[in-house]
């Protein structure tokens, strides 16, 4: 099997299924990255920044990513 662009366009769509599946509460607290509150005016940190960016894609990507796994499914189904 060659690595080819169906294979990194699905790798993609894996990664994005594995971040929106992260529960804040049940997973990310437990490892300490939970919601934390900084003050007015800092600049936010990295580990702020990537939560943001989870927070992001949780909800800008999770109506999407189901007509894509939809479509990807059906694919695989169809095409094998």
């Amino acid at each position: 099997m060659a690595f080819g662009l169906y294979s990194l366009i699905e790798a993609i769509i894996l990664c994005l299924n594995a971040v929106c599946v992260l529960h804040e509460e049940r997973f990310l607290a437990k490892i300490g990255w939970g919601t934390d509150q900084r003050g007015f005016g800092e600049d936010p940190s990295m580990k702020t920044q990537l939560l943001n960016l989870i927070r992001s894609i949780r909800t800008v990507m999770r109506i999407p990513l189901i007509g894509i796994n939809i479509m990807v499914i059906g694919f695989k189904l169809i095409l094998g």
